[in-house]
């Protein structure tokens, strides 16, 4: 578990159970007690309060009242989100689209610069366009929710990505990659890559995608991907 998802599920827990102490909140995340207690002080920095009581019967209360004043949103999350809105935008007969397309542009003022500039860098490997009618979509199953954050990392710091994949016909192999563009072409998303052992591009269906993890100490260049001419990249239909 990431600091960010031990945080939210220290936070959650003490919402849920009113009062634990620092023993229980390390045996519910399994990390150790120092690392409970530099995890509270981070979170009474990010805006909550949290009153601690010694002696029996005391321990971590959370004041249902607190806030959290910091954004901790992360590129991957507003990216999601800039996607969502955008198909809400596209389907111009939902309620609310502009309010959420409003919301959006608040949060991303709010990013610190650093995360403005990863942003966009990301925006900048996806592509959209058609899917062919003859597609067959039948076998469309869930994307592991895992994929966008390790997509994440591999794409801005161009790190070698590893997962494992079924194929159409069900066979499982583990693969080794240079992430180089994302595609939609909906409803099926693809990872296209690099596949340095057949030497040539790949495109890999998301929901046929699992485990994904970066490798460490790799690195590869960006490369020019040939695109059909109906693909665009994502970032023209937000203008």
């Amino acid at each position: 578990m990431n600091i960010r998802l031990r945080h939210d599920a220290i936070a959650r827990t003490l919402r849920r159970n009113g009062t634990s102490t620092i023993d229980e909140l390390a045996q519910e995340v399994g990390v150790s007690r120092r690392t409970i207690l530099r995890d509270i002080s981070a979170l009474r920095d990010q805006g909550f309060v949290i009153h601690s009581e010694s002696g029996r019967g005391g321990g971590l209360h959370l004041d249902p009242q607190s806030v959290q004043t910091t954004a901790r949103l992360s590129v991957a999350e507003v990216f999601a989100l800039l996607i969502s809105v955008s198909a809400m935008r596209a389907a111009q007969n939902l309620p609310f689209s502009d309010l959420a397309d409003a919301g959006l542009a608040k949060i991303e003022k709010a990013l610190p610069s650093d995360k403005v500039r990863d942003l966009r860098r990301f925006l900048d490997c996806l592509h959209i366009g058609q899917l062919s009618p003859h597609q067959d979509i039948s076998d469309l199953g869930p994307i592991d929710p895992a994929l966008l954050p390790a997509f994440e990392t591999a794409f801005l710091q161009q790190h070698h990505l590893r997962f494992q994949y079924r194929d159409a016909k069900g066979a499982q192999t583990s693969r080794q990659i240079e992430p180089q563009a994302m595609l939609i072409l909906s409803p099926l998303w693809y990872l296209v890559a690099w596949d340095p052992a057949r030497d040539d591009f790949r495109h890999f269906r998301m929901d046929r995608v699992s485990l994904p993890e970066m490798v460490e100490g790799t690195s590869f260049r960006r490369r020019y991907v040939p695109f059909q001419k109906d693909v665009c990249p994502f970032r023209e239909r937000l203008k």
